[in-house]
Formats: structure tokens, C-alpha cells, sequence
């Protein structure tokens, strides 16, 4: 009768045969304990008002950009009208933004409309000129990156639709699809497929000397510093884990065998190996870590949202989850969800940084460190306290808010007259042009 009695298992028979079929396999568990890096979440956080920012300094230089306003100043009150309109800002939001931000943003009041008027200070309107600049320096380096990004995709094809999402981070200028593409026929094609346009890069005989990833290069300078000893790290990654992430015994010898596993380059045509073994699985499982990385390595910031690189999921073999499969390799990535209330997931390269700051900096990235640094900046660092001469902003918003939409009308600017741009220097500070204003409302009365 006891024989018949099925016994259980004790439970620690049970517990480490499980752990031990763990550590056998080469792949890393599917769950693994996210633990936050406070200095990258620190850096989206500061970075939430810089994007608030370049929205409203786009938003005022498309405003004024026509013959009759070279001052290139906008009423607040049409201001606030647009950034509610087109940016979903709350009402006096982007007021706000202007006296909060007083070392990109001037207000001044109009001369003869009595209305508050505002435009770029002069270290933010040559902050955009030196980032035009570099990113014009460096057109070779990007039409670079971009045949290498093109070379990523399975049919060497993408669309461009999709590169123009990404154009900030690739470094690629505005006018890119005349500037760039068309402009070289020899490395790219331009045509239309369905309603869609596409970009194709050309062979030009260097395909072996482009198609190096960055963490094969990095690789290459640690095997020639180390040599012999450095045998081991043909495949592997640097992976350096997040502050407080408690890694154990069994998910480090997981992560020694996983470094060690061969895997097919990001670069290289996987269209004949058959895909169905669990071998290629996993191979392609550590390309698809190969593929972001060279991604993230392509970028100026050597950052890009979770958005965009899903945009590229479908050419590039990538994982349909592809935010768990990023939180699973935590010492490689970092998956940010600060800036924009958790609606858009920013994706880093750990080892590009180091303390909030990029390692390798290049010119793009630090004129728009520039800029980030002008948003940072405290208004009386600077001897600027604009709060303090505009007390009545909002009275005056109230009272002329209104009006002044309904005799804007459809145009832009109309308000600047000539003697008041003749009189407004930009390289003066905003007491000096209201003190300019003053003197040519004088002038004015004496003829």
C-alpha cells in the first residue's frame, strides 16, 4: 500500500535541478530584476525642458520667417495661440517657458502696440548657426553612417519616411533627401515603390572595408593591448550592469556563456543558413543585440527612442517585443521612460557614456550641449531676472490677448515696423532694447 503512494520530491532536489538546466543553456533568463540608472533617467528629466524648448523656438522661427519681420519676433499673445493650437500646450504654458528660459527667449514690449512681443537671444540664434555649421562639417562622416545604416537592412533599401524620423540622431540636415541622397548618386538611389519612397544604398566596391560593426573595432583595440589574454572576448560585449543591480552566481556564469556564443554579423547575409535549428536561434537572437548596438553606435548621442529603432524592426530582422528584449541585456542598454511622462522610451548605449556625459563627443553634440546648457543656466547667473520687469504679463495677456489675434489675422509679423527694426539691435541685452524702442518712439514723435 505504500508502494502505491506517489511521494513528492524534496524541494531542493527540485530547486537546484532547475538552476542547473538554467546554467547549462547559453541564453540569458527571460526575467530578469530591471533595476533604474538614476544618472540616465537625471539626463531625460533635464532633457524634457530642452525638447519643451526647441519646440517653441522652432515654432517661433517658422512664425517669423517672412521678408517683413527680419527681427524674427512673434507677439506673445499669437505665440500663445499657436503653441495651443499645434503643440497641445495648456494655456500660458508657453508664456511660462519664455520667463522661465530667459537666456534663449527675449520679451520685449512693442513701442507703438503696447503688446509684449518676443523672439531668440543672440546666444540662442548663434547656437542654431554653429549647429548648422557642423552638421554641414560633417557631411562625409554622416553620408558615412547613413550607406552603413542602409547596409543594415536585409534588401539594403529603406524608407524614407523612416530616416526622416531619425535625422536628429543620424546628424543628416534638414534638406537631407536634396542635400545628401540626391546630391550623390553614386552611394544612394531615390525612387518610388507603391506610395512609399525609398532610399538604396549602391555597391561601390568598399563593401568589405564598411561592413565592420563598432564593437568589433573596440574588440580589435583590446586584443592589441592585451594580447594572449584577450582571447576570450571574440564575441562578447561590454557589459557593464546598472548601480544596485545584484547579479548571482547563476545568472553570472549565464552571461560568461552567452559573451562566448559565435553569432553572425549585423552586416552579413543570413538569407541562406537555415534559421530553424535552436543553434541559429540563439545566433540570431545575439545578431539582433549586434543590430541595435551598431544602431545606437551610428547616432550623434549614440541614443535613439524605442519608437524609431522599431521603425527599422521589419528590415532588419529585429525582435516583435523589442522593449523586453532590451530590459533583458540591461549591462548593454538602458531603457529610459523619464521625459515624457512614460510615453516615449529613450534607448542608450551604456558604454558610449559615463557620469551623463558622452565619451567620444563630437561637434554636433556639443553645440547642442550648448544649447542645453543655456536651458540649465539660472536666470539671475546671468543678471537677467525678466519675471521681475513683466509683473504684469498676465493682466496684459488678458487684455490684449484677444485683440491682438483678430487684427493678426492670417499673417505673421505684420506688427514690426520699420523704425523699430532699424532701432532693435540684437546684441543688446533687453534694457538696452527697450531703452532702443524708447528712443525711436521719441524719434518718431519729432518728425
Amino acid at each position: 500500500m505504500a508502494s502505491l503512494i506517489r511521494r513528492k520530491k524534496p524541494f531542493l532536489r527540485w530547486t537546484t535541478t532547475t538552476i542547473r538546466s538554467m546554467s547549462q543553456s547559453t541564453s540569458l533568463p527571460r526575467t530578469v530584476a530591471r533595476v533604474r540608472d538614476h544618472g540616465f533617467d537625471g539626463l531625460m528629466d533635464a532633457h524634457k525642458k530642452l525638447r519643451r524648448v526647441c519646440k517653441l523656438r522652432d515654432l517661433i522661427l517658422l512664425s517669423s520667417s517672412t521678408d517683413n519681420n527680419p527681427s524674427r519676433s512673434i507677439p506673445v499673445p499669437r505665440l500663445e495661440n499657436l503653441a495651443r493650437r499645434y503643440l497641445g500646450m495648456k494655456q500660458f504654458e508657453s508664456c511660462d517657458t519664455l520667463l522661465n528660459f530667459p537666456h534663449v527667449f527675449e520679451v520685449f514690449e512693442h513701442p507703438i502696440q503696447r503688446v509684449l512681443w518676443c523672439r531668440l537671444s543672440l546666444p540662442a540664434l548663434r547656437q542654431i548657426d554653429q549647429e548648422s555649421l557642423a552638421i554641414h562639417s560633417m557631411l562625409p562622416d554622416t553620408i558615412l553612417r547613413l550607406r552603413k545604416l542602409l547596409m543594415l537592412s536585409n534588401t539594403r533599401r529603406l524608407p524614407l519616411g523612416h530616416i526622416r524620423l531619425a535625422r536628429a540622431d543620424l546628424g543628416l540636415p534638414d534638406d537631407f533627401e536634396y542635400s545628401v541622397i540626391l546630391k550623390n548618386p553614386d552611394f544612394f538611389r531615390l525612387f518610388d515603390e507603391g506610395d512609399e519612397k525609398f532610399v538604396e544604398v549602391l555597391d561601390t566596391g568598399d563593401r568589405l572595408g564598411l561592413a565592420v560593426c563598432a564593437i568589433e573595432r573596440r574588440r580589435e583595440l583590446e586584443y592589441r593591448s592585451r594580447g594572449k589574454d584577450a582571447e576570450d572576448v571574440r564575441f562578447s560585449f561590454v557589459v557593464n550592469f546598472p548601480p544596485g543591480f545584484k547579479i548571482g552566481k547563476y545568472l553570472r556564469i549565464a552571461v560568461w556563456k552567452w559573451q562566448r556564443l559565435p553569432y553572425w554579423s549585423p552586416y552579413e547575409d543570413v538569407s541562406g543558413h537555415d534559421l530553424r535549428s535552436f543553434e541559429a536561434m540563439r545566433r540570431m537572437e545575439k545578431r539582433a543585440v549586434a543590430m541595435v548596438h551598431e544602431i545606437l553606435s551610428l547616432t550623434v548621442e549614440k541614443k535613439m527612442t524605442l519608437e524609431r529603432i522599431a521603425k527599422f524592426r521589419l528590415a532588419m530582422d529585429l525582435p516583435k517585443k523589442l522593449k523586453e528584449f532590451l530590459l533583458q541585456h540591461q549591462g548593454i542598454f538602458y531603457v529610459s521612460t523619464r521625459g515624457n511622462m512614460g510615453k516615449i522610451h529613450t534607448v542608450f548605449l551604456r558604454e558610449a557614456y559615463r557620469r551623463g556625459e558622452l565619451l567620444e563627443a563630437n561637434e554636433i553634440y556639443l553645440e547642442r550641449r550648448r544649447l542645453f546648457d543655456l536651458v540649465m543656466m539660472r536666470p539671475k547667473s546671468g543678471g537677467v531676472d525678466m519675471r521681475g520687469e513683466l509683473r504684469g504679463f498676465r493682466r496684459e495677456e488678458e487684455c490684449f490677448g484677444r485683440e491682438c489675434v483678430e487684427r493678426m489675422g492670417p499673417g505673421l509679423g505684420t506688427y514690426v515696423n520699420d523704425s523699430v527694426v532699424d532701432c532693435d539691435d540684437e546684441d543688446d541685452s533687453t534694457d538696452d532694447g527697450q531703452r532702443n524702442s524708447r528712443d525711436c518712439v521719441s524719434r518718431e514723435e519729432s518728425k
